[in-house]
C-alpha cells in the first residue's frame, strides 16, 4: 500500500510543479523536499497540494484523509519536508 501513496503523492507533486516550475520538483524521489528550507515551496502551495493529496486519495481508495490534523501540526519533524515524509504520515494516518 505504502507503494501506491508514494506514486499518489508524487503524481501530486508532479502535477503542481507543471504550473510553478520548481528544478527541484522535477522527478520528485522520496528525498524531494517539499517544504522549509531553500527548496521548498510556498505555504499556498502547499495547501493546494494538501487538498489535491486528500482528493486523490479519496477517489483513488475510498478513504476520507486529513493531512492537517493535529497530529501533522505538533509533529516534531514536519510531514511536509519530503515526498517520503508525507507518504510515511498519509499510511501511518490511513491504517492506524
Amino acid at each position: 500500500m505504502r507503494e501506491q501513496i508514494f506514486t499518489l503523492v508524487r503524481d501530486a507533486v508532479t502535477d503542481l510543479n507543471d504550473e510553478l516550475q520548481y528544478e527541484t520538483l522535477e522527478n520528485p524521489t522520496e528525498e524531494t523536499v517539499l517544504f522549509g528550507g531553500d527548496d521548498g515551496i510556498d505555504s499556498l502551495s502547499l495547501v493546494r497540494l494538501v487538498v489535491d493529496i486528500e482528493q486523490r486519495i479519496q477517489e483513488e481508495i475510498g478513504k476520507k484523509a486529513s493531512l492537517t490534523d493535529e497530529r501533522a501540526m505538533s509533529a516534531k519533524r514536519s510531514p511536509y519536508r519530503s515526498v517520503g515524509a508525507l507518504t510515511d504520515f498519509i499510511v501511518e494516518g490511513l491504517w492506524e
